[in-house]
């Protein structure tokens, strides 16, 4: 039985991914000229792209402490093991949560690891008092302030 693969990308589509993943704010016919294909060929691709999935979503990258928000933590989430139900409470729970930038399912010491963006020190323990201590299913917490960061958030690699 012959396995069902992940829809194909040809050479010009791998160009549209790789331009469009170092500048999402390229025009179509800025795009087009850079692939070497007419802006018709270029948008009809670029929007195929967008409705199998490949471009999940174009967004601007900003400056975390610009906006407020020069701290970043991750929290290591292990939940109550005897409740599976409690997992899908503490995702649920996590969706609704605005600081919560990444939430991950994740296998080892803890089940979730979540990376979290606030103020300050201060701004992050009124969050684990009020909020994170309080999620359906919460064993425990370990919390890490991240003092640089080294590569975050770069283009995949393919």
């Amino acid at each position: 039985m012959k396995e069902t693969s992940k829809p194909s990308l040809d050479r010009i589509d791998v160009k549209i991914l790789r331009a469009l993943q170092i500048d999402g704010r390229l025009s179509n016919a800025e795009l087009a000229m850079q692939v070497n294909v007419s802006p018709a060929t270029c948008h009809r691709r670029t929007q195929r792209l967008f409705d199998k999935g490949f471009i999940t979503g174009v967004r601007a990258d900003l400056a975390p402490e610009m906006v407020g928000l020069g701290t970043l933590v991750m929290v290591g989430v292990a939940l109550d093991r005897a409740a599976p139900e409690h997992r899908l409470a503490f995702e649920e729970a996590i969706l609704k949560m605005k600081e919560i930038i990444d939430c991950l399912l994740v296998a080892g010491e803890f089940d979730f690891l979540l990376k979290i963006r606030c103020r300050d020190m201060d701004d992050f323990n009124r969050l684990q008092g009020e909020k994170l201590i309080a999620l359906p299913g919460v064993r425990q917490t370990r919390t890490f302030f991240v003092m640089k960061s080294v590569k975050e958030n770069v283009r995949l690699p393919f």
